[in-house]
């Protein structure tokens, strides 16, 4: 974990597991950096140039886009991951980029990383079953899963306008409520280190 204490600013990373331009993921995702908190700065990931996952390929360096999303997760103080659902689960690509990242074993850079989770989908759960899958990889990961809040966009097509703004209030406060919880989880877990 970054040590950025001395500065009390938490620095996260935000990347979504989906690769459709237009995703309500997506824009959720953009729509948490609108809403952060005092306190708090979010750079953003795209997970599309991360290449599927090969033993083989990793045997012979690590692939450009895999070095940054490392490198970036390494600087951040936390992460926020905002996941589709795709058959009751995460999707294969965010699954895929978790998997590069977890490599080589024993030197992942999502060891120790706090995190937060939050997902939009058409659907009536928004999330919830490929969330709390999510928090079950966060175990081998030795990641620290936020709690509570818990983000679940239900309808997201209610809540999004043709140009992918968020335009939900309750929505809206969710997200923010998220965000400093995840401040503070953050502040608490660098407080011990």
């Amino acid at each position: 974990m970054t040590a950025n204490i001395s500065d009390n600013v938490v620095h996260i990373l935000g990347f979504a597991g989906s690769l459709r331009k237009h995703s309500y993921n997506r824009a959720a995702l953009r729509a948490a950096g609108e809403l952060l908190p005092e306190g708090m700065t979010m750079d953003t990931f795209d997970l599309s140039p991360v290449p599927v996952y090969n033993e083989d390929v990793e045997a012979e360096g690590f692939p450009a886009p895999v070095q940054e999303f490392k490198a970036r997760i390494a600087a951040a103080d936390a992460l926020l991951i905002v996941t589709p659902e795709y058959n009751y689960s995460i999707p294969g690509v965010l699954k895929n980029a978790l998997d590069w990242a977890s490599r080589p074993p024993g030197q992942s850079p999502l060891a120790g990383k706090p995190v937060a989770f939050m997902g939009a989908s058409s659907g009536y759960f928004g999330t919830a079953r490929a969330q709390y899958h999510l928090r079950q990889v966060c175990v081998i990961l030795d990641m620290y899963p936020l709690n509570s809040p818990e983000v679940f966009i239900p309808a997201a097509q209610t809540k999004f306008d043709q140009n992918g703004r968020l335009t939900d209030d309750r929505t809206r406060e969710s997200i923010r409520r998220l965000l400093l919880a995840l401040r503070t989880w953050t502040n608490k877990l660098q407080a011990k280190n």
